[in-house]
């Protein structure tokens, strides 16, 4: 019985290395759930990459559905999703707010400058710390939150022609046609 132990052994890691590959392929490791999902939105008060003196908070956001955008320059897959943002981004009907992430400001505007921007506007949180109560892993990720401040989709990685299809396109519509609550940040 003690010879046969470390078989048992290896043929229980090899069931369950077998049951972890077959999970990851029928699961999109992008689409992490969220526990923040039918949450509200953290409250924040970032500055604006242009003008550092102004601040934009949740509560100005109120009364429409919005999306934030998590980039940085110095993000390789955000330069992947960029063309898709410019292609898509205006025709979404809904404000979608740059959220510059741990960046330098001048590299970001610089990069910016390079690629086009997108964006209804650019806010930037260079220490990361309100990215930590949005739950953000890195960049990029995309978050759609309501007109009441609550998020209701989250976006590992980049964006793409598919997901805008097929995932976010419906979820604006149908927020668009909601009738926000207007509760209090």
């Amino acid at each position: 019985m003690n010879r046969a132990l470390p078989l048992i052994g290896f043929a229980l890691l090899a069931v369950l290395f077998g049951f972890g590959l077959w999970w990851n392929t029928r699961h999109d490791q992008r689409e992490v759930p969220s526990p923040l999902i039918g949450k509200p939105a953290p409250a924040f008060s970032l500055p604006l990459l242009d003008d550092p003196s102004t601040r934009v908070s949740k509560a100005e956001m109120l009364g429409q559905p919005y999306l934030v955008n998590v980039f940085a320059s110095w993000c390789i897959a955000c330069g992947e999703e960029h063309p898709v943002l410019m292609q898509e981004a205006r025709q979404l009907g809904v404000p979608v707010i740059g959220y510059n992430y741990k960046d330098d400001p001048d590299a970001a505007k610089a990069w910016l400058a390079q690629h086009g921007n997108p964006y209804s506007m650019v806010v930037t949180d260079r220490s990361g710390a309100t990215a930590i109560d949005f739950g953000v892993y890195g960049a990029p990720e995309t978050f759609l939150i309501d007109a009441d401040g609550i998020i209701r989709y989250k976006r590992i990685g980049p964006l793409t022609p598919q997901v805008i299809a097929d995932v976010l396109e419906p979820k604006i519509q149908a927020l668009k046609h909601a009738a926000p609550k207007q509760e209090s940040p």
